[in-house]
């Protein structure tokens, strides 16, 4: 099924955004593993799994859509020195990720893509969670 041109590029911006927020995730957990700070190895551990499956729906959409997925564009990552900071770091990632999710859910309603609203509605309720638990 050919997607939108507008959509397509949207999603692929959005990917960019899951694949930075995996390497920084991933930076951060390891970072509390060298500390001996394990629950937060784990809790921050999981928090990148959960974007690496936001980073596969996303590739199966562009894919589906007949497009194709962007994964060489990485945005800055931004490490925090210690706790406080990553903690500050990964909040502001995921407020920007819930903006950037509800404004591709309204582009995607308005071209009447409902699948695609749909995988991005999920993706956001997961987004709400990391934002909670970083909260």
């Amino acid at each position: 099924m050919k997607g939108d041109p507008k959509l397509i590029k949207v999603l692929n911006a959005l990917l960019a955004d899951e694949l930075t927020a995996i390497n920084q995730y991933m930076v951060h957990s390891e970072m509390c593993d060298n500390w001996g700070y394990l629950k937060l190895h784990k809790a921050i551990e999981k928090r990148a799994i959960d974007e690496m499956k936001h980073a596969e729906k996303l590739i199966g959409r562009i894919l589906f859509l007949e497009g194709l997925p962007i994964v060489s564009d990485l945005k800055k990552l931004y490490i925090g020195a210690d706790i406080p900071k990553m903690f500050d770091n990964d909040h502001k990632a995921e407020e920007g990720a819930i903006k950037s999710y509800n404004d591709a859910i309204i582009l995607a309603g308005s071209l009447k893509d409902y699948a695609t609203r749909e995988i991005l509605e999920s993706i956001l309720k997961d987004e709400d969670a990391h934002l909670d638990g970083i909260e």
